[in-house]
């Protein structure tokens, strides 16, 4: 695997730069660094955990979103037993009336037919005895519905349940969804206050792209699939950080990762946690083209690795996807799809 020296400015050390500089200057003139440094170095550390804390509750917001899209479709599915069970008992009833009918017209309905009409199933098996008035075919019918209304009864509970768990989702979406706007908003209010300067120095070093290519060495991915991920990650270079956002026109990172793989006929969870078990764990110094590379030790942001040390990945919001170094912030794991 070839060097993980960073071969250009990230948005991870955005600055890094000029304080090298800085420094640089300072030890030949034998002077300190100068004061004003300090100042956009602490902003500069203070916007990145800013947007740490963004791209995990990104991550949350990512969860939670689709844990309410997989319970809408759960809903939806309860519902439509519900509707099929509630035609099957009332065709069961029907048929079941038609004895009901004749044993009127003979004299009287039986107390066990007379059952079939309460809603509540366990009042009919509390007098479930009384089946053995009537005859074998007759009571087969009658266990058919009383099967198919606690079926119906178990479904509506369960359907209820779900509505519940989806209602507590929608709501933690809504949450994470303030937390990420307002760490973004803090975030640009902090890079505006900085001097005209020192916000272009932040601004350059989030303005890699599709001109921006290291070299990528000759590794090639471990799979057709890989190769065909790697390939959708290219042709999204310079496309916008947008958070919550699986593509075409605009990514977060976890988004990038599903987008790509998407193209190449794989179906990736959405979030990093959920990408990091996405295939077999591979060691960072085996990493092939194609393979998911997650960072930190929550799994809260995620790239593809390229060769030679570099990963694509959406970074962070006014960064669009880019090529950066492998080792730009602490690996998690490295996971083969």
């Amino acid at each position: 695997m070839g060097s993980h020296r960073r071969l250009a400015p990230s948005g991870f050390d955005r600055g890094a730069s000029v304080a090298v500089s800085l420094l640089s200057v300072a030890a030949a003139a034998l002077v300190a660094v100068p004061a004003a440094a300090a100042p956009y170095d602490d902003t500069r550390a203070k916007v990145d955990r800013l947007y740490e804390q963004a791209e995990k509750a990104t991550e949350a917001y990512n969860a939670a979103d689709e844990r309410a899209d997989a319970l809408r479709e759960e809903v939806g599915t309860a519902r439509d037993r519900i509707a099929r069970q509630q035609q099957r008992i009332n065709s069961l009833r029907e048929s079941i009336g038609s004895l009901a009918g004749a044993q009127y017209r003979a004299g009287g309905i039986d107390p066990a037919v007379a059952l079939l009409f309460s809603d509540d199933p366990d009042d009919y098996l509390d007098k479930a005895s009384r089946l053995d008035r009537i005859t074998a075919h007759q009571a087969g019918e009658l266990k058919d519905l009383q099967d198919a209304m606690r079926e119906l009864a178990q479904d509506r509970a369960e359907a209820a349940d779900k509505l519940r768990e989806l209602e507590r989702s929608r709501k933690a979406v809504a949450a994470h969804k303030k937390t990420v706007e307002r760490k973004l908003a803090s975030a640009r209010r902090l890079l505006n206050s900085l001097p005209d300067g020192e916000r272009d120095a932040y601004d350059r070093a989030s303005r890699s792209g599709r001109d921006d290519v290291p070299d990528l060495g000759g590794a090639t991915a471990a799979s057709g699939r890989g190769a065909a991920a790697v390939a959708a990650a290219r042709s999204a270079l310079g496309k916008p950080y947008v958070w919550g956002a699986s593509g075409p026109t605009g990514f977060d990172c976890s988004g990038l990762m599903q987008w790509s793989y998407a193209q190449a006929g794989v179906s990736l969870p959405r979030t990093s946690q959920a990408q990091r078990f996405a295939g077999r764990q591979v060691p960072l110094s085996e990493a092939r083209p194609g393979d998911l590379v997650v960072y930190r030790a929550d799994a809260s942001h995620v790239g593809m690795y390229m060769g030679n040390g570099q990963v694509i990945h959406a970074p962070y919001p006014g960064a669009p996807v880019r090529y950066d170094p492998v080792g730009m912030m602490p690996v998690s794991s490295v996971t083969r799809v």
